[in-house]
């Protein structure tokens, strides 16, 4: 349900739409610093606690895996009660189950709560965007929603930047930040957070509230292209660090500076890409773009990695910036064909399908750069950004190519238009 927003009841007169812009950016940020900072403690476990790689890999895929059970539900949840709820709610449950992680000593029940986190993370991954895209009107969405996608870099620049210091004791130091983070987060949502203005339900026509899966697969599309492309993203983010210092010879500080300052350059880059795709008027066909960019950089990547040269660093840290750069237009994509009744459903069925394949990324990929060393690892990796380009739905976007999608988006901006109209 949404807030009913007018001018004297919001903060709008304020900082507007991107106040919330800006919360939502923070809060998702805390969401994906949970689901992504585990990582960090790698190096921690296997020189603190002698866990081999390839386990401690399948512990920092536990909080992507607890995410992929609930992305729909958290999608359904903020269709009915609104995202101000959703996201509060998610970022307190992610705080005590960061807090009860950091509270034991067995790996397999610290796995478990870091299960536990990652379900209840799930929500702002979900509520976080159909927030953003509920406060601008299409023609600027896409800028809105790549300063929104800001978050996931972000969120893994600041645990690139913090963790690993914090976890050359202990691994519960890094925990305990979580935990800290995502409870300042819960209060956030609590305080800062205001629900867009929105067509009531009672009042959508039955066009509206059908199914947008129905005589149609762009959707289906969408979703394949983003969980291909988030193969790289996970495998650079997760390895990244692991490979520079215990590859390269560099220093821990030295490592987790070039992952900060790469997923700086890639929230940068989303802001970009996302202003480029309101200009030409597509969401789909920059991904193109970016997936056969990335899958080139890949296989050079295996290629000078194998020979030990300098110009690996490089090509790292340029495909860890290029891994990031498609997700906001996909969940742009998403809300505006799946309309404010779906969208929510619709971006956890798409967010479900990323975190299956990151799950499933980081225990294939750490025993296979633990076999057959990293070089055929960033080749394997490349070829899925090169199935993901002919799958993307180029010539289907934008999404009022057709009458239901039409009628679904006149009942997201709508309301938009009302409240600018009403509010300077």
């Amino acid at each position: 349900m949404s807030v009913p927003v007018t001018e004297d009841s919001t903060p709008f007169n304020i900082g507007g739409r991107w106040t919330v812009t800006l919360i939502s950016v923070c809060v998702t940020s805390s969401s994906f610093l949970f689901i992504n900072g585990v990582a960090f403690l790698i190096p921690s476990l296997v020189a603190m606690r002698r866990t081999p790689l390839a386990e401690a890999a399948l512990l920092a895929s536990m909080p992507s895996w607890g995410m992929v059970t609930t992305l729909v539900l958290w999608g359904y949840l903020t269709d009915r009660l609104g995202e101000r709820l959703v996201m509060t709610m998610g970022s307190a449950l992610t705080a005590a189950a960061a807090l009860c992680a950091a509270s034991v000593h067995s790996l397999v029940v610290m796995g478990a709560f870091l299960f536990a986190g990652g379900m209840a993370a799930a929500s702002s991954n979900t509520a976080g965007g159909r927030l953003v895209s509920g406060w601008f009107p299409q023609g600027r969405r896409g800028f809105a929603m790549g300063i929104r996608q800001t978050a996931q870099p972000l969120g893994i620049a600041f645990g690139a930047f913090v963790i690993p210091d914090l976890t050359e004791h202990s691994p519960r130091s890094g925990l305990m930040f979580l935990t800290a983070v995502c409870a300042v987060s819960a209060v956030a949502s609590a305080i800062g957070i205001v629900d867009p203005p929105r067509k009531p339900r009672k009042a959508a026509t039955d066009q509206e509230l059908a199914s947008p899966y129905l005589g149609a697969d762009t959707l289906w599309r969408i979703h394949a292209v983003s969980a291909l492309l988030m193969m790289p993203q996970a495998v650079t983010v997760t390895f990244m660090l692991v490979w520079l210092i215990n590859d390269r010879g560099w220093s821990v500080a030295a490592a987790g500076g070039a992952v900060t300052v790469s997923q700086l350059l890639g929230a940068l880059g989303r802001i970009v890409v996302g202003r480029w795709s309101d200009r030409i008027g597509s969401r789909m066909g920059p991904v193109r773009i970016i997936a056969i960019v990335a899958a080139a950089v890949l296989l050079l990547l295996a290629l000078f990695d194998s020979t030990s040269s300098r110009y690996g660093v490089l090509l790292m840290i340029t495909i860890s910036v290029i891994a990031v750069l498609d997700n906001g237009l996909e969940a742009t994509a998403i809300t505006e064909f799946a309309g404010p009744f779906w969208s929510g459903r619709a971006l956890g069925i798409q967010n479900t399908a990323q975190r299956l394949m990151a799950a499933a990324a980081l225990p294939l990929f750490g025993a296979l750069a633990a076999a057959a060393e990293y070089p055929l690892a960033w080749a394997l990796c490349g070829l899925f950004p090169l199935l993901a380009a002919p799958l993307a739905p180029v010539r289907l976007l934008p999404t009022t190519s057709t009458p239901a999608s039409r009628k679904r988006l006149d009942a997201d901006v709508s309301p938009i238009k009302s409240f600018e109209r009403a509010v300077p």
